[in-house]
């Protein structure tokens, strides 16, 4: 009998010893879910790339203004360049040097056109059918190896009024390629084409000059003999460009809302 008791006792004392010990356990810490900056690359031409001189060049590439629309989480990489078609930013090895720096959940936003149809210039030149959509699916394709999320964007509008003042396509089939390339391969689309168009059109014939480089001679001193650029944009026109593009990704991605500032 007494062994039995001895028995229950140390029974009873192991469970009384359990159930502190289970009373001793602290909480967990709740602590808030710290979310990583992503990296936007960004690969085109002049009207999306970083301007030399701000302080005194009023032109503006619509990325360069990118920034003032997201939060800290995002970082803005932009690899736009004066000049290039989607022929010699990969001849250029540009885009191998933007593959190389890609990580996963980075996006890259991609838009070209205005210099892949210079027909005169056969280091620029693709056939929007052909070469051009090639281009644009080896983008998205080599992006997603690497766990990016590719987007695609049809090019912005030239100031292109007629007599009339009906705006007037420059683009030809280019950015309807863009679109097809889209649909294809499930890829997320910003039509910039539509949305500057009807910018342009709010504007109208003169106002719509102040989203571009008018400048009379004397002007303003860095364009002395003035100027008339109807392609490249102003500090005013990036950032509406900036401003829609930001509008149309909280449409057509909406994760990306994560990065976009809340509207004060």
């Amino acid at each position: 009998m007494k062994y039995y008791n001895y028995k229950w006792s140390l029974l009873l004392v192991l469970i009384l010893f359990l159930a502190c010990r289970q009373e001793q356990v602290p909480e967990p810490v709740l602590t808030e879910e710290i979310q990583e900056t992503v990296s936007i690359h960004t690969i085109g031409d002049s009207t999306m790339a970083d301007k030399v001189n701000p302080e005194e060049n009023p032109e503006r590439g619509w990325c360069q203004l990118l920034p003032i629309f997201l939060n800290d989480k995002a970082i803005v990489k932009n690899h736009a360049v004066n000049g290039r078609s989607t022929r010699s930013f990969i001849q250029q090895k540009r885009w191998d040097s933007v593959y190389s720096k890609l990580n996963r959940g980075d996006y890259v936003f991609i838009q070209f056109g205005h210099n892949d149809q210079k027909e005169n210039d056969s280091l620029r030149y693709t056939n929007p059918h052909t070469a051009y959509r090639y281009n644009l699916i080896k983008f998205v394709q080599e992006a997603r190896e690497k766990g990016a999320h590719p987007v695609l964007f049809s090019s912005i509008v030239r100031r292109n009024f007629n007599e009339n003042g009906t705006l007037v396509d420059t683009h030809g089939d280019y950015p309807m390629e863009v679109r097809l390339v889209a649909q294809e391969f499930e890829v997320p689309f910003i039509d910039l084409q539509y949305a500057t168009e009807q910018m342009e059109e709010r504007y109208g014939v003169e106002a719509s000059k102040k989203l571009h480089l008018h400048y009379a001679p004397n002007e303003i001193a860095y364009y002395p003999e003035g100027k008339e650029d109807d392609t490249h944009l102003s500090i005013e026109g990036a950032t509406e460009v900036a401003r829609l593009a930001v509008a149309e990704l909280k449409n057509k991605v909406p994760e990306f809302t994560n990065f976009i500032k809340e509207e004060e």
